[in-house]
């Protein structure tokens, strides 16, 4: 068995337990919150020094390299699962887009209740239905997340991102006053949107299968003869790839600038994740892809 001494990321102590020398950092986890019923399981970040990073709950002790037998807990607060904050930022913008486009008279006036929808603002009402309609579906039975939780504040955070968009980009283009693009162009903004929309399936399933139920397990995404998943010979997350891909072509079928500023604004946040997540790979695996990129073959 093993003593250690609990200090906050403030350096107070929270007391001494006493876990198996050969346990995990869970071990830790499971004894600091009998020691501080407080800090439940999943609100701790366990560290070996004050600014030290947080480390996995599958790390074992003996190759966390505690020092003086002391080990460091930040409480980050409380959480709230994942699957809930997902089914709630992709449930508004379903919501938020259909309110403007079956009650036009709540925002643009009584005399616009029968204005008749042009055929590109119902095929781009049909296209932000199935976007948000699949992501719940995808949240319900194929997301497999790494963590059970996050911190509560980033439902606030994440509904208020994707629901206020959601209302600007919905008030252009269900307005009386917008204006069809070329029919070409709708097809085109169209067939990308579309093949997008597939790409991003295919790579979710493709993550699913590479994480058995109820674990952590993490492997090197490799293609798995499906077309569409070719696209992870050359980046590490083509989901945000095809992500950033359809919300183009929706741009373009729209020709509509929030859209275009949503699409925008997305990708520059999904890059930094994609950035994050390439790093670990390549970190985590010594013999990952050296030629893949992060999110844009052969550029980013």
């Amino acid at each position: 068995m093993t003593e250690l001494e609990v200090f906050t990321t403030s350096n107070r102590s929270l007391g001494t337990i006493t876990v198996p020398s050969a346990g995990t950092v869970k071990d830790i986890k499971v004894k600091i919150s009998k020691l501080q019923q407080k800090l439940k399981i999943t609100r701790q970040s366990i560290r070996n020094s004050i600014k030290g990073k947080d480390i996995k709950d599958s790390a074992s002790i003996a190759s966390v390299g505690l020092k003086d037998g002391k080990v460091y807990v930040k409480d980050l607060g409380p959480q709230i699962s994942w699957s809930l904050v997902f089914l709630c930022e992709y449930l508004g913008p379903l919501v938020v887009y259909l309110i403007f486009t079956t009650r036009p008279w709540l925002f643009y006036g009584p005399s616009n209740n029968f204005q008749p929808m042009s055929l590109t603002a119902k095929i781009a009402a049909a296209c932000w239905s199935f976007h948000y309609a699949k992501r719940l579906l995808e949240t319900i039975f194929v997301h497999r997340f790494s963590h059970a939780t996050m911190p509560i504040l980033n439902l606030f955070k994440n509904c208020s991102y994707y629901w206020g968009f959601t209302a600007y980009v919905a008030y252009h283009t269900n307005h009386p006053l917008f204006t069809s693009p070329s029919y070409l162009q709708v097809v085109m903004g169209l067939a990308i949107f579309t093949l997008s929309e597939v790409g991003n399936l295919s790579t979710h399933l493709l993550f699913r299968n590479l994480r058995p139920a109820g674990t952590s397990v993490r492997k090197i995404p490799k293609p798995d003869g499906n077309p569409f998943n070719a696209l992870f010979n050359y980046v590490s997350c083509p989901n945000y790839t095809y992500e950033v891909a359809a919300w183009i072509g929706f741009s373009i079928m729209t020709s509509c600038l929030p859209a275009a500023f949503f699409a925008i604004v997305g990708w520059g946040q999904m890059t930094l994740w994609a950035l994050g997540k390439h790093r670990n790979y390549r970190k985590e695996f010594s013999d990952y892809p050296k030629k893949r990129k992060a999110i844009i073959p052969f550029i980013l």
